[in-house]
């Protein structure tokens, strides 16, 4: 109950999508090419739940795109290192600014 008030919805919720047969092909990587502003993209590489490739992919197609891989992070880069994602939002938007 750390993170939602009705654990049963939220796990089963997620669970029911993510083993649904039709989710395997859900992608939307195509939508990529079409982002008009900068992104920064940022993901612990001890993500239980994503893997590095994400960032990759996104990297590929998106236009103007920043990364940040966060060794010793995993799936809440905000929680787990917060002054290195404030660090980089910070000069992330200092850039562009």
């Amino acid at each position: 109950m750390q993170h939602h008030d009705d654990v049963e919805s939220a796990f089963w919720g997620w669970n029911d999508i993510w083993l649904h047969p039709e989710f395997r092909r859900w992608n939307i990587e195509q939508y990529l090419p079409r982002i008009g502003c900068p992104v920064l993209a940022i993901q612990g590489e001890d993500d239980e739940y994503g893997t590095m490739e994400q960032l990759d992919r996104i990297a590929r197609r998106a236009p103007r795109v920043e990364l940040l891989a966060l060794a010793r992070c995993g799936h809440s880069p905000h929680k787990d290192q917060p002054a290195a994602v404030l660090d980089a939002v910070r000069r992330f938007v200092e850039a562009i600014g």
